[in-house]
């Protein structure tokens, strides 16, 4: 069922980026420019629309780049009695399926290389992929302090406070991400960096989450989760994401204490999912830079 969520939200929270802020003068409240309308669609899990999606505007605080616009087109689903698996499938029919009602063939022409978006697409560990890139073995076991030595023996310079699932993402979005082309599931995403969803089933999976992100020709064009459904977790994260508020990561989420409460009521086991179309637009129509697919894009001013 496609629904409308709200854009105005007094609390900016569903994914990790800064917000814009306004204020409304009858209320006298600032309000935020939503930055994902991911947590009123649970909510409208939790009221018993088990199959929910919206497509449209999110808004981020961030910086312009050939993949970023501050506005941007995203579909968000939510589905009931299913999980990031399930997503996975569902995501390479999406895929595949608009490459072929956009081209006629699910082979695309991108940039000089060809990609076959024809599923299954390849699985691999996010860690899997950091060992290979680096030619030796890193694991979330290793520590923080091993870690941070690995990362800076690849140039980075990781924060003194950061946890050892910070320090994975960083070595994979500098050293990793880039680099993959086909159509890959990055999955076993660190807990740390995944407060909406669920933790990894395995136990032998201890400080992951299942979470995956679809990567084609080195950008993210998906990323999903098996939802967290324990509102006590839930709460535990938040005030995770808190504290590293004050630790000076703008990005963090803020505390949503009334999504909480909805949980209280009980969320069903539940798989979730964004795509984001501009990004999808621009891999089936060959454009290099986002704001070939927005009409009127974000831009400098003219100077005159």
């Amino acid at each position: 069922m496609e629904v409308e969520t709200p854009i105005l939200q007094p609390i900016a929270s569903g994914a990790a980026a800064r917000p814009f802020v306004t204020h409304h003068n009858a209320l006298d409240m600032d309000l935020y420019l939503r930055i994902a309308p991911e947590l009123y669609l649970k909510r409208l899990v939790v009221g018993g629309f088990e199959r929910v999606f919206e497509i449209g505007r999110d808004f981020r605080n961030e910086g312009i780049s050939p993949r970023h616009n501050p506005e941007f087109t995203m579909l968000e689903l939510y589905q009931a009695y299913t999980d990031m698996y399930g997503m996975m499938e569902l995501v390479e029919l999406l895929v595949a399926e608009a490459a072929l009602a956009a081209t006629g063939s699910t082979t695309v022409s991108y940039q000089g290389e060809a990609f076959d978006l024809t599923p299954p697409f390849e699985r691999h560990s996010m860690e899997f992929l950091i060992s290979k890139a680096l030619g030796e073995e890193v694991s979330l076991e290793m520590g923080v302090e091993r870690l941070a030595a690995v990362a800076r023996g690849a140039g980075l310079d990781p924060a003194p406070h950061l946890e050892s699932g910070h320090i994975v993402m960083e070595l994979y979005e500098a050293l990793v991400e880039p680099q993959l082309r086909s159509p890959i599931f990055v999955t076993d995403f660190p807990q740390v960096v995944s407060p909406l969803a669920r933790r990894h089933r395995d136990p032998a999976m201890s400080g992951r989450a299942e979470r995956f992100e679809l990567v084609v020709g080195g950008r993210e064009l998906a990323n999903a989760f098996s939802e967290l459904t324990d509102p006590v977790v839930q709460r535990q994260h938040f005030e995770e994401q808190a504290a590293e508020r004050e630790h000076g990561n703008l990005e963090a989420m803020a505390f949503d204490r009334d999504y909480v409460r909805a949980l209280e009521y009980g969320l069903p086991p539940t798989g979730g999912m964004g795509v984001g179309i501009d990004r999808l637009v621009m891999l089936v129509t060959d454009a290099a830079h986002i704001k070939e697919v927005i009409a009127f894009p974000t831009l400098r001013p003219e100077q005159r």
